[in-house]
């Protein structure tokens, strides 16, 4: 389990609003009020297919000095056209970092238990 909406307030967003993955948005299309499914979402419908040009090695020099690196740790790397995007370390050493700019749960297919509580 990744996450969970069980014990809080349920998940509400706007079908069509691009605000949950595609294949999420598609299991609930059709639901009732009241419905209950499990769904298996394929990476194409999640956060895609893991992207191996997305993975880099940066010198250590290059991160600002306040910055001790590990593992796990996230990042906003700045892009050559100006822009900004996440990554998270995955390894380190003495002379260089590997960031990884694939989302954690890319290539990876994802089961949802549903339950439609509510349209409005």
């Amino acid at each position: 389990v990744f996450d969970s909406s069980r014990d809080r307030e349920p998940l509400e967003f706007t079908l069509g609003g691009g605000q949950v993955i595609p294949g999420f948005e598609e299991a609930v299309r059709d639901m009732e009020e009241g419905e209950e499914t499990t769904v298996t979402i394929p990476p194409e419908e999640a956060y895609g297919q893991r992207q191996d040009q997305a993975v880099i090695e940066v010198a250590r020099e290059q991160l600002p000095d306040e910055i001790k690196p590990e593992v796990g740790m996230q990042l906003e790397v700045l892009s050559a056209g100006g822009g900004s995007f996440p990554a998270r370390i995955t390894e380190v050493n003495d002379r260089t970092i590997t960031l990884d700019a694939n989302h954690p749960l890319a290539g990876e297919q994802l089961t949802f238990e549903i339950e439609l509580v509510a349209v409005g």
